[in-house]
């Protein structure tokens, strides 16, 4: 239970594996029933024993030792009822939404997944997306894996869908040197035209399946054939990448600007949260604080969250004396819960901003003086894979009045987390609280967008609407959203808006965005804002 997330899933060209629907119920009762023991079977609407009467008891139960923990397994021979039972209980008791999952018996569902998948609210944000958008699971060795050492089966290319509809744009934003990608000449701004012979505009469940598969293969060695076009004017060309074991540089560019007024300004890339990212970000910040920048350009685009340790980090390391002493963030969990923390005990105390390191790197140590820039404002590069951990970075810092100016589209939009539970082999992740800033404020469902973004949702901040500029480099000062931030910092002024995101108009993708029918949505784990 160590790890706290909370975070927003982020869209780019996946087909939803994570559907399902809730809502409704009451809040029942905790106390154990008459022939619902651990070992029973019935069902009685409305009333849930504990969910530690069910736990560990499996259909597979594992043995030997919790490599992660160094524990002998507490698992024992149960039934997919029990474990069904199980999710039941534990999502009545920590669901953050709990009194609007309509309570179904466990008995009807033939699968954990197919249970666990109805066990969420089926409400709506202000916008019409559904507000629980974020409900998954992983089998829990891939989440120890991915979370711990930031692999992931990968090409080392990182796609994004531009156009959510038809027509699709599905481009690469990024490419980490040395994998697949990179031996195949990929760079950013190549376009995605065929998936194993199928275009990309295919609407077919055959075809959409096929390019979820390509786009984000699951396995270690299977191969895809890809039809490339790595510029407009270029012919297009055949390619085929065979996935492996991938570990991205969560912060691969560091550098500075010298402003037309001349002044130095910083730009840092930061594209994970996970765990490399501290010592990564303290890397980065040291190299900032020894140029003596005078204003930071933190590009976000692309930083779906991770660890809500080192967004906390990340915003001292930005604001300094300003943050000390200061509300980070708040957790609130369900209303069984007003003034407790039910997953670990006592009462709810407020995260302050870290001042030294939390240890969460390999090698890195816990307790070193974080360096820092001492800035009253931060210009954040943002996008619609802007999620989670990274907006609690933008939330946190507004809420202790460092100005935030943010360059480019709507963020996802998720003030909510989850800390992964594990029964029987798999981790689940259900929504258990959302997260306030030291002002109290935590409603930005529906994202945070630049004051002229045209989105009546988002919450409002200081900024430019600006398009992902797939035609430079990522840090170049000459890059669409990068440019804008350095033009604005001298005068205040905005390009013409674009990238634009609406309810019926959007230039990018958002986390509801639809090919056909068939919602689509980036890998879960990489949408996350974690707790140690």
């Amino acid at each position: 239970m160590g790890q706290r997330i909370a975070g927003a899933l982020t869209l780019s060209l996946a087909v939803a594996l994570i559907q399902g629907c809730g809502g409704g119920g009451g809040e029942g009762s905790s106390a154990a029933v008459s022939g619902m023991s651990g070992q029973g079977t019935a069902w009685v609407a409305g009333v849930f024993p504990p969910s530690s009467s069910f736990a560990e008891r499996c259909v597979s139960p594992r043995s030997g030792t919790d490599p992660s923990t160094g524990e002998r397994y507490a698992d024992v021979q149960g039934t997919l009822l029990q474990e069904n039972n199980w999710l039941r209980s534990w999502s009545n008791e920590l669901y953050l939404w709990y009194s609007e999952i309509v309570d179904q018996n466990p008995a009807s569902f033939s699968t954990t997944d197919a249970y666990f998948q109805v066990l969420k609210t089926t409400a709506s944000t202000p916008s019409g997306r559904a507000k629980d958008r974020f409900h998954f699971s992983y089998d829990t060795p891939t989440w120890e894996a991915l979370s711990s050492s930031d692999v992931d089966v990968d090409y080392g290319a990182y796609f994004e869908l531009v156009s959510p509809t038809v027509p699709r744009h599905a481009v690469v934003a990024y490419i980490q040197p040395g994998t697949a990608a990179a031996a195949a000449g990929l760079a950013r701004g190549a376009t995605v035209l065929t998936v194993d012979g199928v275009g990309i505009n295919d609407n077919t469940t055959n075809g959409i399946a096929t390019l979820n598969a390509g786009l984000f293969p699951s396995n270690v060695g299977e191969s895809h054939t890809f039809s490339i076009q790595d510029t407009p004017s270029s012919t297009p060309r055949t390619v085929t990448l065979t996935a492996a074991d991938v570990t991205y540089n969560p912060v691969p560019i560091t550098k500075t600007l010298t402003a037309s007024d001349g002044g130095t300004v910083g730009y840092i890339l930061f594209n994970d949260q996970l765990a490399s990212a501290e010592a990564a970000m303290d890397n980065a910040f040291s190299a900032m604080k020894a140029a003596a920048v005078s204003d930071l350009v933190l590009d976000l685009r692309y930083n779906g969250g991770g660890f809500l340790d080192i967004a906390s980090e990340v915003a001292y390391e930005i604001g300094g004396a300003v943050t000390a002493g200061q509300v980070f963030e708040k957790q609130q969990f369900n209303s069984k819960y007003p003034n407790t923390d039910p997953v670990q005990g006592g009462t709810i105390q407020p995260v302050t901003f870290h001042t030294t390191t939390q240890g969460i790197s390999s090698g890195l140590a816990a307790g070193l003086a974080l360096p820092t820039l001492n800035l009253k404002r931060v210009f954040v590069l943002t996008g619609a894979d802007t999620c989670s951990a990274s907006e609690a970075i933008i939330n946190a810092l507004r809420g202790v009045n460092v100005q935030v100016i943010q360059i480019g589209s709507v963020t996802c939009g998720k003030p909510y987390g989850f800390y992964p539970q594990d029964n029987c082999g798999t981790t689940y992740f259900s929504i258990e609280f959302s997260d306030v800033n030291a002002q109290g404020f935590g409603s930005y469902a529906d994202g945070f967008g630049p004051q002229n973004s045209g989105n009546p949702y988002a919450v409002s901040v200081p900024g430019c609407s600006v398009a992902d500029d797939f035609n430079d480099a990522l840090g170049s000062a000459g890059e669409g959203r990068l440019a804008a931030a350095l033009n604005y910092r001298i005068n205040g002024t905005c390009p013409v808006a674009t990238g634009i995101g609406t309810v019926s108009t959007l230039s990018e993708p958002q986390p509801e965005a639809e090919y056909g029918s068939t919602p689509l949505e980036r890998p879960p784990w990489r949408q996350l804002e974690l707790r140690r």
